[in-house]
């Protein structure tokens, strides 16, 4: 029996419960349907969720929904990105083990997803942490190593003298480390790296291939992996010590304007200064408080110190003094380059500041005069001051002096990336042992496939002060699997990037323990609809798609991209800020589910903007959408007698309804709700879903003006009104049952419509109800309103301005007046001038 009031949390639970025993979006591979994996981001088990997990699954939520009422086979899936650094900081806060606070977080997190009313497959679920996961990175890492995709090198961090790690560069904060305050150092340590620069050209090629991708995402992949053709050109060195540099340049028409030459701190050649010079030393070590973010050398102010070095120009045979600059990086070209004041920013402000010459041999293409001094000329043009390559356009200047370069053997062409090879080593605690075994005398030992996972100990306490896995010889002490001599583990855990990288594919077959995949991978994989925040767009999804095509070369997937349609929602805001915890704006999702009800929380969520735009958070918003809500229940509630029809449509006791024999307004009626319905799935195509709602509160406000004009349900004069109130309630339903799944399933059942809502198919449109029979006409006169006029679809012009004319409105209007004409726009507006 429905109740007269719409008591959200009593119907939610009882959805919820129904959904739950009968394992309603529980999904297998079937090879004679369509498949479709919708697939949002997963979370990092925080403790609690907040509005903005509410909008990012939400969105997913209701695609996948709604593919299921396509017909579709729908897999969609949840788990937990469960390793990671604040777990580490909330267990020294705390005073708890990572692991404690990480299964905690999980079991309450987990509780909100399900009021949520989301529809996951829960059988599918992952937790990272698990060595049932992890297990098989673990054996990924080993293949990769086998295929020459993993190494190991010094590389420079951010390292904390007083806690004695590495810390990340989010986590370095004016210079400083976050926790203990103590100035960072830039320290070379062992690490190991996958090499993502191997497939740096299919990276980059493919992403032409990624239609369903936001032209914004694509781009900012297409900046990180930066690929830059160009010529690494050699300089004699005026030493008799040494013999040559070579620099990286992608712009060899430039080479006449080269003033100075700059190396990185790093730099062969600038340790070979240092041994020279004190004040070259000074400098380096100075360098080495410097963060090693990209971002912190971004904003650096230019600094640097003369080596006492000179190099030839490889043309004028000039000599450049070389200098050692703090913004040259390591590792991108040779660490070295020409510096070309006239033409680059960098360079023009190193130039200025230490009072190098400025050499123009770039001028416009139209001779539009330039002041060099003032700031470079960036673009290309044509070249001046450059010997016989004067008068040439910088194409072809290029061209010419990389060939003379070639032909002399003092260049070679190069194309260096902007991508580094990925870092994936962690000197911390909370993350995938990496699975290495280190002895005396074979080396780095990978360990033997058998004996995965290496498993992370989980009862530990931590200090704060390094790993406790390197005071923990029960972890770290072994046996080399090669000599059988005493040897240790590694205690370096994996990047949390590499859990994330490869989830989607671990969701097809979450308890395969054979193998990390099996043809359950092949058959759901490519995601085919990827929901999550932009703040992702660049390393979560390179990484993703560079697995993705590792994993595709070892032939455990057979595709070529991890994501075939990307959604990148906007963020939610409070007062025209983001939402944080630290500026205290935050919403509670659980408090105002408690209040409204989880379908009100969805509905505001989607209907406040579009999915790619910022959402700006409204307690009026959540107010009206709990409205619309409660309008719903009171429509269906006063109609319940519909049931009745719906059972004789049942039972085939319904005759037919000759539409064109209804009454014009039905009629009108009945084309409207298609009209509704035929826009709504064009809506949910585009996923432009506050639209859809527009849509269904339009349609409810119908059958509203409509129901009433019925006096009692037992008329039987106005059967095809009825049936009609049947068809658009209905319809408005399934409209909204991926939106707002528990009020639509219960009201489903009231009605008595066949099966339940979650099964139901998407409705079709009536063809012949789109047809309209009449057109209402705006009537102006000298471009004024003066009335409007509904007449038959296919009236002639004349027996449009007759009509128009014979109308009484009108009438009043051009009475004892000359009508010097009238226009009439077809099927719009008729405008009489007088």
């Amino acid at each position: 029996m429905m109740q007269e009031e719409y008591q959200a949390n009593v119907i939610e639970a009882e959805v919820q419960k129904f959904w739950h025993e009968h394992e309603c979006f529980k999904v297998i591979e079937d090879l004679n349907k369509e498949k479709f994996y919708c697939l949002s981001m997963f979370p990092y088990p925080s403790g609690t969720l907040h509005v903005g997990h509410v909008r990012n699954y939400v969105l997913g939520d209701v695609i996948a929904r709604y593919q299921r009422m396509l017909g579709k086979n729908v897999l969609h899936p949840i788990g937990w990105d469960a390793f990671g650094l604040p777990a580490e900081n909330a267990a020294l806060k705390h005073g708890v083990a990572p692991a404690d606070w990480t299964y905690r977080n999980i079991d309450h997190m987990r509780t909100q997803f399900k009021q949520l009313g989301l529809s996951f497959d829960w059988s599918r679920e992952i937790t990272t942490c698990k060595p049932d996961y992890y297990r098989w990175e673990q054996w990924f890492f080993i293949q990769l190593l086998k295929k020459a995709l993993v190494y190991k090198k010094n590389s420079v961090v951010n390292w904390d003298p007083v806690d004695q790690t590495v810390l990340a560069n989010e986590q370095v904060i004016n210079g400083r480390g976050w926790r203990s305050g103590a100035l960072i150092e830039r320290k070379e340590i062992p690490q190991w790296f996958l090499k993502i620069t191997a497939y740096a050209d299919e990276l980059l090629n493919s992403l032409e291939s990624l239609e369903g991708w936001p032209e914004e995402v694509k781009a900012m992949q297409r900046h990180w992996i930066g690929r830059s053709p160009g010529l690494a050109i050699q300089f004699l060195i005026n030493d008799p010590q040494l013999t040559s540099i070579e620099i990286f340049t992608t712009r060899p028409d430039t080479l006449f304007g080269a003033s100075f030459l700059a190396i990185s701190p790093q730099h062969p050649l600038a340790r070979y200064a240092a041994e020279h010079n004190p004040q070259v030393q000074k400098f380096i070590d100075s360098y080495q408080h410097v963060p090693v973010s990209e971002a912190a050398s971004a904003t650096l102010e230019k600094q640097g110190i003369a080596s006492g070095i000179t190099a030839l120009h490889p043309m004028t045979r000039e000599a450049l003094p070389i200098w050692i600059a703090n913004f040259v990086k390591t590792d991108y070209g040779c660490g070295a380059i020409m510096g070309v004041p006239a033409h680059d920013e960098r360079d023009f402000e190193f130039a200025i500041k230490y009072q190098l010459p400025i050499l123009p041999v770039i001028e416009s293409l139209n001779k539009k005069p330039h002041d060099y001094h003032q700031g470079p000329l960036v673009t290309s043009g044509q070249l001046i001051n450059s010997g016989p390559f004067t008068g040439l356009t910088s194409e072809k200047a290029s061209t010419a002096i990389s060939e003379l370069l070639i032909k002399h053997e003092l260049a070679t062409p190069k194309t260096h990336y902007r991508l580094r090879d990925w870092g994936i080593s962690r000197q911390r605690y909370w993350g995938t042992p990496i699975p290495i075994i280190y002895c005396n005398d074979c080396g780095a030992v990978p360990v033997p496939e058998k004996d995965l996972p290496v498993i992370l100990p989980e009862s530990v306490q931590l200090s704060g002060v390094g790993s406790p896995l390197k005071a923990m010889p029960e972890f770290y002490q072994t046996t080399c699997p090669q000599c059988k001599q005493a040897a240790t583990r590694e205690t370096d855990t994996f990047d949390t990037f590499v859990e994330s990288s490869w989830y989607y594919a671990r969701f097809a077959c979450p308890t395969q323990d054979k193998a990390m995949l099996d043809d359950r991978a092949k058959y759901w994989t490519p995601v085919d609809h990827y929901v999550g925040g932009i703040e992702h767009a660049v390393l979560h999804l390179l990484y993703a798609r560079f697995f993705h095509k590792a994993l595709r070369d070892i032939e455990l997937l057979n595709s070529n991209e991890p994501f075939t349609r990307l959604l990148t929602q906007g963020m939610v805001l409070k007062d025209g800020a983001k939402m944080s915890k630290s500026k205290g704006n935050t919403v509670d999702p659980e408090a105002l589910i408690k209040k409204y009800g989880s379908d009100t929380l969805r509905l505001f969520s989607l209907f406040a903007a579009p999915p790619e735009q910022s959402l700006e958070w409204s307690d009026a918003g959540v107010e009206g959408a709990y409205r619309f809500l409660k309008r719903l229940w009171a429509f269906v509630y006063t109609h319940t007698w519909l049931h009745e029809l719906n059972e004789a449509c049942e039972t085939n006791l319904v005759h037919p309804i000759d539409w064109a024999r209804t009454p014009i307004e039905e009629r009108n009626l009945r084309r409207q709700i298609y009209e509704i319905l035929q826009l709504a799935k064009h809506d949910y195509e585009r996923q432009q879903f506050n639209t859809v709602i527009a849509g269904c509160m339009k349609l409810l406000n119908l059958l509203q003006a409509a129901g009433q004009s019925l006096h009692s349900p037992s008329e039987t004069s106005h059967q095809s009104l009825k049936q009609l109130l049947q068809e658009g309630l209905s319809i408005l339903l399934r409209l909204l049952a991926p939106i707002v799944p528990h009020i639509t399933h219960t009201l489903w059942q009231a009605l008595q419509f066949k099966g339940l809502i979650i099964k139901a198919t998407w409705p079709k449109v009536a063809a012949d109800a789109l047809t309209m029979e009449e057109i209402e006409w705006v009537v102006q006169i000298n471009g004024k309103l003066r009335a409007r006029l509904s007449l038959a679809t296919h009236s002639d012009e004349e027996t449009i301005k007759t009509a128009v004319l014979n109308n009484p409105h009108i009438k009043r209007y051009t009475e004892n007046q000359a009508i010097k004409k009238i226009i009439v726009v077809p099927k719009k507006l008729v405008n009489i001038v007088i």
